[in-house]
């Protein structure tokens, strides 16, 4: 009788010997396996975001067309810059809109409007801080703002976005 539980007392005291060394093993592997995993998780993101960003767009997500809304299509800006442009006539009528409030200078809908736009997605040319200001282009059915603004640069130059900030339009002025 004393035998068996010697042996059990053996048995038990081997079991929990390798436990502690499989914990031990485990405890300064951690470490290590979470870095591994971050490393793996970066690259990736890294990887997502070269596979979605076109070089030929100017950091610019490549996706769907720039115009949401517009029933002609964009052309290539011939002044070098990679932005697309659209004629004001084929902006949405409330874009149009905007653009003769703020070639008069208001009164604007909405509080924000005219306020500093930072430029930070740096889509748009950069510029001193202050040089562009934004304005909300109304949309239909929305309880909000929406997501279509147009950009006003310090030089008259006018941008499009249907996209809230996600791509850009040059605005050809119809004069």
């Amino acid at each position: 009788m004393p035998r068996r539980e010697e042996g059990r007392a053996a048995g038990g005291w081997v079991e929990r010997k390798a436990d502690r060394r499989v914990g031990a093993v485990l405890r300064t592997r951690r470490p290590l396996l979470a870095l591994v995993l971050l490393g793996v998780l970066l690259g990736g993101g890294y990887l997502l975001s070269a596979v979605r960003s076109d070089p030929d767009s100017g950091g610019r997500a490549a996706g769907p067309a720039v115009m949401t809304g517009v029933s002609t299509p964009a052309r290539s800006s011939a002044a070098g810059s990679r932005l697309d442009t659209v004629p004001a006539s084929a902006l949405p009528v409330e874009a149009r809109q905007t653009l003769r409030l703020i070639d008069r200078g208001g009164p604007f809908p909405y509080e924000p409007d005219g306020s500093v736009f930072g430029n930070v997605e740096r889509i748009l040319p950069r510029q001193p801080s202050g040089w562009y200001r934004e304005y909300t282009v109304p949309t239909p059915g929305e309880s909000d703002r929406g997501a279509r603004r147009i950009v006003a640069g310090r030089d008259g130059t006018r941008y499009y976005t249907a996209d809230h900030y996600a791509s850009f339009a040059i605005v050809e002025v119809d004069r």
